[in-house]
């Protein structure tokens, strides 16, 4: 399960992101970096953590369809596993990530549906996630990021090969923080989630490998039920 928990460095530096990155090194496989600490340190760090890890680059490229084809080969030429857009981006912006993606068979390239951030009522958010899962299947992409909430019904419109990558993990007495629709980890995997996203939950625990080690725990909890 250490195989599908993404931790995702929520920090402002390298130093900050490496140290968490040697916290973990053997209790996760992949990394999440975000637009904060990407605009402050940009690609060396990613060619660090790339040493030894998988990387997400979580940028959510939402622009026009030229210069969104154009970020997307340059995230490719990184070297990174995965990088998404955002789906509200329409159907050209999408297929011409596809075009660009494709030069990097090795990078899955995945859409944003509904940040789970957003406070819309929930079935309104699950049908908006479905409508822009479904726009990114057709468009050619690998998958798209949603709340847990909504795996189940993306999973039946899309197909299980249709990547689902879920943020708004907490479990326990952790603070929702700005996060609207949660789940934790067991629930996560039995609904069909591929890929979930932990941020300060592990990086500001205690014992950060601890934290990792419960999430693995749970999601494995998931498979049993």
């Amino acid at each position: 399960m250490k195989q599908r928990l993404m931790v995702a460095l929520d920090v402002a530096s390298t130093e900050e992101a490496l140290n968490i990155q040697s916290q973990l090194a053997e209790h996760v496989a992949w990394f999440k970096v975000g637009l904060r600490l990407f605009v402050a340190e940009g690609a060396p760090l990613i060619k660090k953590l790339l040493q030894s890890h998988k990387v997400f680059l979580d940028l959510k490229f939402h622009d026009i369809p030229n210069t969104v084809a154009q970020a997307i080969e340059s995230a490719g030429a990184l070297g990174v596993q995965m990088v998404n857009v955002h789906a509200a981006g329409g159907a050209d912006m999408l297929k011409r990530s596809v075009a660009a993606a494709s030069a990097f068979p090795d990078m899955k390239l995945i859409a944003v549906t509904v940040l789970t951030s957003d406070c819309m009522p929930a079935e309104q958010a699950k049908k908006l996630a479905v409508e822009r899962a479904i726009l990114a299947k057709k468009s050619g992409l690998d998958g798209v990021v949603c709340s847990v909430h909504e795996v189940a019904s993306i999973k039946a419109a899309c197909g299980n090969g249709f990547i689902a990558v879920t943020p708004g993990i907490r479990w326990g007495d952790q603070d929702i923080q700005d996060q609207k629709r949660v789940a934790d980890p067991t629930f996560a995997i039995q609904q069909g989630a591929d890929y979930l996203v932990v941020g300060r939950p592990i990086i500001q625990a205690a014992i950060p490998a601890n934290a990792a080690d419960e999430a693995v725990t749970m999601m494995q909890r998931g498979l049993q039920c």
